[in-house]
C-alpha cells in the first residue's frame, strides 16, 4: 500500500490545521468546546492493520479512553480516530489528475471533523442504522460544501464535482471500537 510521501504529509497537516480552523467557526465552538471531543488524524504509516480499509478514503474509529489512574466508569471519553486511507487518496489523486492534494484532504478531513462534532453534540448517534448513517452521510456531505463553499482554494470545485457521486461503503462495527466511515 502507498504511503504518503514527507511532503504530502506536510499538506496533508496543513489540510487538517484548515479543516479544524473552518468547522469550529462555523460550529462557533469556543476553545474549550473544541477540545472537548478528543480526536486526532491519522495517516497510513500510523494505523493499525485492523484500521486500514479498502474503500474509504477516510474513516473514524471510535475508542474508549480513561485517564491512568482513573477507577471509576465515569471518567471515561470518547475518542475518535480519524484514519486517512493513504493509498486510496492516492490512487484517486492519479486517476483525476485535476484533483489537489490539498484540496481533497481539506474536504476529507472537514468531512469527518463535521461527524466528530456531531457524535459529540449527540446530533448524530454513533450506533446509527445503515440507513440512518446513509442519511448522515447526505447531510454531512451537503454540510461540508457549505462550511468549504466560500474558500477559494485551487481544486475546490473538483473536489466538489466528484463528490456529488461519491457513496462511501459502511463497514460494520467490531468488538474493540467501532467505525464510522464516510
Amino acid at each position: 500500500m502507498k504511503t504518503f510521501s514527507p511532503e504530502q504529509i506536510l499538506i496533508v497537516n496543513q489540510a487538517a490545521a484548515m479543516a479544524e480552523e473552518l468547522v469550529s467557526n462555523h460550529y462557533k465552538m469556543s476553545l474549550t468546546e473544541w477540545k472537548r471531543p478528543r480526536y486526532d488524524f491519522k495517516t497510513l504509516a500510523d494505523l493499525d492493520p485492523d484500521e486500514i480499509v479498502d474503500g474509504p478514503l477516510a474513516q473514524i474509529i471510535r475508542y474508549e479512553g480513561k485517564p491512568k489512574h482513573a477507577f471509576l466508569n465515569s471518567s471515561t471519553y470518547d475518542f475518535y480516530k480519524v484514519c486517512f486511507q493513504d493509498d486510496a487518496i492516492v490512487k484517486l489523486l492519479a486517476q483525476n489528475p485535476s484533483l489537489m492534494l490539498l484540496s481533497l484532504v481539506l474536504y476529507i478531513a472537514t468531512h469527518e471533523l463535521i461527524h466528530i462534532v456531531r457524535f459529540s453534540k449527540f446530533l448524530q448517534n454513533f450506533h446509527a442504522t445503515p440507513d440512518e448513517k446513509q442519511s448522515e452521510e447526505k447531510r454531512v456531505h451537503k454540510k461540508t460544501h457549505e462550511i468549504l463553499c466560500d474558500i477559494n482554494l485551487s481544486g475546490m470545485s473538483q473536489v466538489f464535482e466528484l463528490s456529488k457521486s461519491w457513496r462511501i461503503p459502511l463497514d460494520s462495527l467490531t468488538d474493540s471500537h467501532e467505525k464510522y466511515s464516510g
